[in-house]
């Protein structure tokens, strides 16, 4: 069991930066696939970026060059640096957590899931 809560989120001008951090409780936080999605209003949630056992990182096609995710073991934190923010990025932002090697696009796949965190990005 792990249980994942997030912090970092908040109002932004268009052009800014947030640093999202997801805490992990647990003995096993380096044995999880990592992963962020995003849920705007009247949108199903979507992947926005993942990182493996391994340290390998994807992203959508949107983010890339802009956010970056990362993940701390010996703290068992896992954070997504976001430059560059748009309106378009306005969601809430969930971590989520897999017992595997990575984590799945598909949420349904993933097996722990945060409370969320709001990142509005104003225009």
């Amino acid at each position: 069991q792990v249980q994942l809560v997030e912090s970092g989120g908040g109002l932004v001008q268009a052009g800014g930066s947030l640093r999202l951090s997801c805490a992990a409780s647990g003995r096993t936080f380096s044995s999880y696939g990592l992963g962020w999605f995003r849920q705007a209003p009247g949108k199903e949630r979507e992947f926005v970026a993942g990182i493996s056992r391994s340290l390998l990182s994807t992203y959508i096609d949107s983010v890339k060059g802009r956010f970056a995710i990362s993940r701390d073991n010996a703290k068992k934190t896992m954070y997504l640096q976001m430059n560059s923010l748009k309106p378009e990025d306005t969601a809430v932002y969930y971590c989520a957590a897999r017992d595997g090697w990575s984590i799945s696009r598909a949420p349904v796949e993933n097996d722990y899931w945060g409370q969320g965190t709001q990142v509005t990005v104003s225009s």
